[in-house]
Order: structure tokens, then sequence, then C-alpha cells
């Protein structure tokens, strides 16, 4: 290996930049002289009149995009169509699957405005499939049924070939063989191509040595099919580091560099055997860093000295691509070598947004405006250029403007090409090569099944069918021109418009009614390395914790009831901004929570961290939501001469017990609560995790809340018990099991005087239900997320997974494989995803019913334990969901295979349990996801997600039935649960009359 001297310091800028700073600096430069401008807008013109005159007999996705529009509900029921369809194996579901979406679009009376065959035959096939399935009509029904049985093949067979003829446009081959063999049939003039093998990314081992194997074979093939021209003329390959390992993620950086960077090496040699162009493709913005580190060590192997074909893909809207650009200089400038740079635009901006704000960032990694990106794509093509020839610059794009722009700033046709996606910007590049046919482009082109193209043909159809895109506003003959010859610096304008006014920044995701609690993001090396060692500095002293004697627990009581008179004549304002102090110290001492966490509760950071933000939000919740709620009441309506008025007040002392598993979330939820609205608190938390209380406890106290009001009371079982018991308590708050809650329920219904409130949460034996045309590799990352995250201790867990038996083996096969990726361990390492379970007592239990599962149900996945409380991921199918009967709070999933025709049964057996907490969906048909939510009481369903992890605000959270009594934690209905509402009534007409009205009089 080489000097490490030679090599660029790791690649670690700031993550999500100011927007403003960067466009102020992108405008200053992006100015040209008149003569270059307007030679820029003759070319840009030329190519795109050349676009709108195309007459391709075949069609192109512009005529697609031209035809359905995302913007029209065809537009979206192709979409989805094509996303699904062709993976699914049976007829009744494909059936129901054709019905949903085309009863969604006006098919059959839609015109068709393009001459396309491409067009003309998928409009013909769908509306064909439309006429027979008539809205309204059922699998259910009467004339549904015959409908189904004269017409149901006809449509099934209309719609799929439709979505292959779509399919084979942006194919170019289901095999490399037969991809070479079009592409050497395409031209005379030697094109250019780069084929990429179509997949999604790893979620198994066996998924990585499937990819590594594609790659290898397509190396070996392209390679003896390049015929003899030198680079850059040569054909290429682009491979996905996530698809060649099944945990390519931040925190995993170690294993993956010890894993994945021998693989990319190897398969990096045989690239350079053929002298092929080899490009790592570009990732989403949190395996940047790692995608860098990866490719800098793969770089640097000796062996590949001497080639100049090895690539690296950079994208333009993200804020850090012109410090990518930086970087690979430096790396090739170091170790004297040359690379190829494909600088494309980037395509999953939605992905990086909303990841973005469920982590609490302080910024966005992308641009939140096109006109920021194009602005910072023309940039980086200039840093490019000037960068030759070291670095050898591919651009690829469809934009007219981007491409007469490069050429202007090109100073000769040879040192760089244009690239295109295979199926895209013909029409454009034809012309382009009619011009200037010393300039050369590569065609970017997809090799798989159609069933592997579905994601990326809805990826290419999101990403260019945007009402914003510059391909759907090119093929439109209603868009003048001139407009698409803005300049992106003239649209941007100044650096106070950079961002997009209608996406807030993730911290103002929830103004004006409160703050976002922050995160941090784990592929953000900097972020996570000043967390860790915050946290490692943290001292967490374990102590034995005193549980309170009855004498003591009575009188906090006692306390509380005194403390109530003071604390509820608090103005809710004051109250309120008591818990936003919370709040922000909550924040400040994160890395003392997390480590009590970790340590107590046996939290990951990931887990740890998510929780510390969730209490923050509690705070804040319910501090907004208390300011409307206590403040000075509702006015009613009434008849003139009365003032009628309605408030809420506190009801008096409160319990509140807590359970172990969200030490300080559901603590400080429950606590926070009942405070708000005006109750003082006695807080009993679970024995497991008396510290973390203890230090919630503190900084309650520390933030305004007066001794009086708010009491911590440590202790077991029948310390609770007690609690509940006494005479003088006014409400309980209660989250932990069932069993407990009865008991508590009972208890309070046996008192004398005054009837007490019990908001309960328990759990639930929580299912998801899983049919054949969900994404086998999303439903994997779902059900692992939801069974085996946190160990699989929280009341949301995914514990039953129906499984629709036509893809059941595969998709339990993914399943198993991804939870064998899992690490258990050390839960303050941050690589760890599984930590311990809570105690001794719960590894016995969750033992004693996998020792039991392992004689009754068939094992799936048998996972491996450390010594210590650990109990490892296990996966058992059983042949009836009857034969789980109670909630296993822990990392182990149930699986049952359900027939597409018993999807009645399955919501049968899910109510006979008699649960309703959550509920997990993956379906992409509509009607099958409408009856589902129509028929079971649950409180929480998630489709096409996961169904763990609910947001304070965003997603209330709480059950029915077993599952408690609501209303729901994080919602705008609890507060009032914990209140007496008063009317006060006014007659303002006793002292003489009515005034106001009088005085209203004509």
């Amino acid at each position: 290996m080489p000097d490490a001297d030679r090599l660029p310091p790791l690649f670690s800028p700031p993550y999500a930049p100011n927007d403003a700073a960067i466009a102020a600096r992108l405008l200053q430069d992006a100015g040209l002289d008149a003569d270059r401008e307007v030679r820029i807008d003759r070319t840009a013109t030329r190519l795109i009149e050349a676009i709108r005159a195309n007459d391709d007999r075949f069609g192109g996705v512009e005529d697609m995009l031209r035809e359905f529009a995302l913007s029209t509900k065809e537009g979206l029921a192709l979409m989805v169509l094509a996303e699904a369809l062709l993976r699914v194996p049976d007829a009744r579901t494909a059936d129901q699957f054709i019905e949903d979406k085309l009863g969604q679009g006006d098919f059959v009376h839609h015109e068709t405005k393009s001459s396309a065959f491409l067009v003309n035959a998928s409009a013909w096939a769908l509306g064909m499939s439309a006429r027979v399935i008539q809205p309204g009509e059922t699998p259910q029904g009467t004339i549904g049924r015959l409908t189904k049985r004269l017409g149901a093949p006809a449509v099934r067979a209309a719609t799929r070939q439709a979505m292959r003829l779509m399919g084979s446009h942006f194919v170019l081959g289901e095999t490399i063989a037969a991809a070479l063999a079009r592409a050497q049939s395409r031209s005379d003039r030697a094109p250019r191509y780069s084929f990429d093998m179509l997949g999604e990314g790893a979620r198994t081992a066996d998924d990585a040595q499937r990819y590594f194997e594609s790659y290898a074979r397509a190396i070996e093939a392209i390679g003896h099919a390049a015929g003899s021209r030198p680079l850059p003329e040569r054909p290429g390959i682009s491979v996905k580091l996530s698809a060649l390992h099944p945990r390519f993620e931040a925190v995993s950086r170690a294993r993956v560099m010890t894993e994945l960077v021998p693989r990319l090496v190897d398969l990096a040699r045989r690239a350079k055997a053929f002298d092929l162009n080899f490009t790592v493709d570009a990732e989403e913005a949190d395996r940047l860093e790692l995608s860098l580190d990866v490719l800098a060590a793969a770089f640097a192997e000796p062996s590949l000295a001497g080639w100049n074909g090895f690539g690296l893909a950079i994208q333009a809207y993200q804020k850090r691509a012109a410090e990518v650009i930086d970087y690979v200089d430096a790396l090739a400038r170091g170790l004297n070598r040359k690379m190829m740079v494909r600088l494309v635009k980037g395509a999953y901006w939605d992905t990086e947004i909303k990841r973005a704000q469920e982590r609490g960032l302080d910024g966005y990694p992308v641009f939140t405006r096109k006109a920021m990106t194009d602005l910072n794509y023309v940039a980086c093509a200039r840093k490019l250029l000037a960068l030759r020839p070291r670095l050898f610059p591919q651009f690829a794009t469809h934009n007219a403007l981007t491409v007469a722009t490069i050429l202007e700033l090109a100073d000769d046709a040879t040192s760089f090409e244009f690239q295109r996606l295979h199926g895209m910007g013909e029409a454009l590049y034809a012309q382009l090569s009619d011009d200037r046919p010393e300039i050369a482009y590569r065609t970017y082109a997809p090799v798989g099944s159609h069933r592997d193209l579905l994601a990326y043909l809805v990826r290419r159809l999101l990403e260019n069918g945007a009402n914003s895109s510059f391909v759907a506003l090119a093929a439109d003959d209603k868009v003048p021109i001139v407009s698409l010859l803005r300049r992106p610096a003239e649209i941007i304008g100044t650096d106070g418009n950079a961002g997009h006014p209608e996406i807030p920044l993730p911290a103002d995701l929830y103004r004006p009614q409160r703050e976002n609690s922050r995160g941090i993001e784990f592929g953000d090396r900097a972020a996570l390395e000043r967390v860790t060692s915050a946290i490692a500095a943290e001292t967490v002293t374990p102590h034995t914790v005193t549980a309170f004697t009855l004498d003591q627990a009575n009188a906090a009581v006692a306390e509380a009831r005194r403390g109530f008179k003071a604390w509820n004549a608090m103005p809710a304002g004051r109250r309120a901004d008591i818990l936003d102090k919370a709040a922000d110290l909550l924040e400040q001492r994160r890395a003392h929570f997390i480590a009590l966490l970790q340590s107590e509760g046996g939290k990951t950071l990931d887990d740890a961290l998510s929780e510390v933000r969730e209490a923050t939000d509690f705070c804040r919740y319910y501090a907004a939501l208390g300011r409307k709620l206590f403040g000075a009441g509702d006015t009613m309506p009434g008849p003139t001469g009365e003032n009628n008025v309605l408030t809420l007040r506190g009801r008096g002392a409160f319990v509140a017990i807590s359970p172990w598993n969200f030490p300080l979330a559901i603590f400080l939820g429950q606590v926070t609560a009942a405070l708000m609205s005006g109750n003082p608190v006695i807080a009993k938390p679970a024995e497991q995790t008396p510290l973390v209380a203890l230090e919630a406890i503190r900084l309650l106290h520390e933030a305004g809340v007066p001794a009086s009001a708010l009491h911590l009371v440590q202790g077991d079982g029948a310390i609770g018990a007690a609690l509940v018991a006494h005479k003088q308590v006014s409400g309980v708050v209660f989250t932990g099991s069932t069993e407990v809650a009865r008991a508590i329920n009972r208890t309070l219904a046996a008192k004398d005087g005054p009837i007490v409130p019990l908001i309960a949460e328990t759990g639930g034996i929580n299912a998801m239900i899983v049919d054949a045309t969900a994404l086998p590799e999303q439903v994997a990352d779902d059900v692992v997320m939801s069974a085996f995250r946190s160990a699989g201790q929280r009341c949301s867990a995914l514990r039953l997974l129906f499984v629709q038996d036509d893809v059941a083996d595969r998709m339990i096969e993914m399943i198993a494989g991804a939870a064998r990726e899992l690490k258990l361990g050390d839960p303050s390492d941050p690589s760890t995803h599984v930590g311990p379970v809570i105690d001794v007592e719960a590894k016995q239990r969750l033992d004693a019913h996998i020792a039991r599962m392992k004689k009754q149900a068939r094992v799936h996945f048998a996972g491996e334990a450390p010594a210590g409380n650990f109990v490892a991921p296990h996966i058992f199918e059983l042949s009836d969901a009857a034969q789980l009967t109670e909630e296993v709070f822990g990392p182990i999933l149930h699986v049952v295979r359900y027939r597409a025709d018993k999807l009645g049964e399955v919501l049968t057996a899910i109510e006979a349990t008699g649960f309703g907490l959550t509920l997990g969906i993956h379906s992409r048909i509509d009607d099958t996801v409408e009856d589902v939510i129509d028929r079971l009481q649950v409180g929480n369903i998630y489709v096409n997600r996961n169904m763990i992890g609910a947001v304070v605000g965003v997603q209330p959270f709480g059950g029915s039935g077993l599952s408690g009594t609501g209303p729901k934690a994080g919602g705008p209905h609890y507060l009032a649960r914990f209140a007496t509402e008063q009317t006060v009534t006014i007659n303002t007409a006793a002292a003489g009359g009515n005034a106001a009205l009088m005085a209203g009089m004509e």
C-alpha cells in the first residue's frame, strides 16, 4: 500500500452548509461575457428545437412524460403500476392491483397526443384493460366476478405487456450478452457505453455475493467485446457499493473497510485487465464519506497503477460536490494517477430532504432549489474542466442549456465527454452529433430483468417527470424556449433566495407551534465524533437507589396535594415556559442522558439519541398545546347579554407510572403532560432504570418546576400499587403491561370517593401484513427495523408477520439474511445494532419462549448471542397465528403465510388477539390498504414503512382494546384527559340591562 502521506486527509467538510453562503460564492463566479452567452443561447435553442421536432416512431421517455404527466392521475397510476406489477406472481393480486390503479385514471377516454409507437401501444393496452374493469366493479361483486372470469387474462396480459414495452425502452438488455449485442448494432459510429447492472442495494450476504458475481461476469463479457480502441473510447461499467455489502453504513465503517475494499479492488483489477472505464456510482449523502473512504483505499491499491479507467460519480445537488472534486483530485495527484469523473445532478432528492427532516439536522445536505443544483453543476463543470487531464470529466445531462454552457466553457472537444441515459436524450444528442461530430457522448445503459427495472424506472420517471424538470419542460411545445434559456443565476437572483421558501429547515419543521428536536447524522463523521466523544467524557456512577417506604410514598402524595393549588394557579404560559426550558436543558445535556440510557437501559447510540429527542419533543409539544388549551378559555356561542367561557384546569395529584423500555421519553412524556395540565405529579419510574428518572426530575426542578409540584418515588410494583390505591390521588397515567393496567383499573374502581381517571398505554401482538405487490427490499428493511431494533423491547414492535404465500419464500429468506447481518454487543459502540435485554429475568422469559418455539414452529433464523443479558434475533414460522397467545417482549419474530384469497381470515386472526396498538401494511393496492384500515381497530397503522418510532405531534401514539385506554400520547387530545372542565356563565345584563346591545341600536 502507498504511504499515508500520499493520500489526502479523510473527507470531512461540513455536512449541510448554509445555502446562502454557497449561493454567494456561486453567483459571484457565474457570469460570462455577452458574446459567450449569445453563443450558448444559440446552441441551446437549436438543441431544444431538435427535441421538439423529434419524430421517433418508437418513442422515448419524453413522449411518455408528455402523454402521462406525473401531475395527472393517469401518470401517477402508471408509475405505481410500473413499480410493482411485474413482481406480482399470482393472478388474483395482479388483477386487484390492475383494477386499483386503472380505476384511478381515465385511461378509457385518454386520447393519445403522440404518434410514437411506445406511447400508443401502452395507451391502447391500458385503455383496453380499463374498459374491461369498469369503476366500482370489484372481485367480490357478482358482476365483478363475471367480468374477471371473462376478461382477467386479457387484462393481465395487456397491462403486463404495456409495462414490459416501456421497460424494454429503458433497459438495453435483460442480460449483459443481450445488451452488448444491442449496443454493437446501435450505430456505425462506435458508441460509448457504461453498463449498469440493475438491482437494489444488498440486504444479505448472499445478495452481496450475487451482485459481485454479476459485476464480475459483466466485466468479463464487456471486456471481450470491447474492441481495441483506447480509453476513454472504451466501454465501462458502473458499480454500486451498497450492492456489494449488506451493511454499507457509516456506523459499520470498520467492517465495511475490511470486507468491501478487497471486493472493490478485485472488480477493479478485472476492469483494468480489459482497460475499461470502472465507475463507482453515487450513493445517498449519509454514505458519501464512507464511499470516499472505500474509494481511496481501493484506488490506492498498487496493482491498479498505470490504469486511467477508475472513476467516480459525483452529484451536483449535494452541497459538498465541489469538495468531493477537490478530494478526488488530491487523491489522484498524490498517487500520480488519473481518474474519470461522472458529474450528475442527483436522483435521491426527495429521500435526502425527508431524511434530514426526520433526523432533525441543522440543514440539508442537498440544495432545496433546482436552480441551485443547476448553478452548482456548472460551477463543478468549470472545476473539472480546469483539472484536466488528471481528471477526465464525464458530464451526464439531458439539459440543453447545460450542454451548451459546457461546450462554451470547454476549450477542446476531446478531453471530456457527455453522458445520457439509455432511452432518454436521444434527439438532443443526435442533433449535437450532427452539429459537432467531434464531441463524444456515452450512453448509461441499464442491464437486467424487467423485475429489476422497476425501481430504476420509477426513479427516472420521478426525476424527469417533475414539473420543474428540463426534460418535461423541453418536450412541452407550450413552454416558450426563451423561458428554458433563463440562467440558474438569474432564477436565484440573490443569495437570500438560495433556499426553497416552501421547504423549512429541519429545525423549523413544526413552527410556528414549536421547534423540532435536534439530532445528528451518523454519516457526518465530525458530528458522530463530537457526540461519541462527549458521551465518553460523561461519568455514570452506578449506585443503589433506596426504595421508598410506604410512609414515604404516602408523604409524597400529601405533599403533592398541598402543592396543587399553587401549581394549578400558575398561568399556563409560565408552566409552558418551564417545559420549554426543560427541553433546552435536555438538548444541552444530551450526551449525559445518552450515557445514562446506555449504561442503565442498554440502549444503542441510535436508540438513546432518538429517546432524548422524543423526550425533548414531548416537553415542547405539551408546552405549545398547553398554552392553547389552558389559557383564557374558549368563549362559547350564546344569547346576547350573557358571556359563556369554557376553561380547563388541573384535577389534582397525578401518579405517573412509567416503564423501563423508554425510561426517559415515556417518563417525561407522562410527567410533563400532567404538569402542563396543572397537576402536581408523583412519578414512580421502573425499578430497573432509577438513575435516568432521578436525573430527569432534577432537570425539571432546575427548569423551574417547584419541589411541591413534582415528587419522585422510587420502588417496586408494591409501591406503585400503594400510590394507585391512595385516596388522595386524582388520576393515574400508566405505561406497561396489560395485566398491571387491569390491576390498576380494578383498584381505582374499588375506591370510594371521586371516580379517578386512568390513562393507560399497554402492549400488543402487533402485526404486519405483506402482500405480493410489496417491494422485498423495503419489506426486509422495515421488518428488521420493526422487529429487532431496541432488541424488540418496544410496545410498538412487530411480533407477527403475515406474508402472502406466493412471495413468502423470497421475503422470509431476505428478512432472515438481513437479520443475520445485525451486530449484537456493547450498546456504547456506535456499530452495535442490537443491545442487551433489560435484565436476567427478561432474558430467561425470552429464552424459554425460544426453546418452546424451536419445538413447535419452523426455525428460519436463530442468531447467536454473546455472553450477558443478550437475546439474539429469531424468526419462527407458525402454522397458525393462534399459536402466539401473548406479547413476547423481545427480538423474536413470528411469521404466518396466507393465501391471497384468505386476507379476511388474517384480519379475523388479528382482531381475535384483542390488541389494537400498531399495525403495518405493505401493499401497493390502495383498496387493500383501505379495507384493512376500515376493518381493524388499531391505534397506529403504518403503510409501506416501518411500524416503530412514532414522532410526537406527528404520529400520536396509543391503542385500544387490550392495548390501552387512549387518548394518544403526543396528540392534540392528550392533555384534556388530565384536566377537568369548567364553564362559567355570566349574565352581563344583570346590572340594569344589556348596554352592549343597546349601544348597537340604529
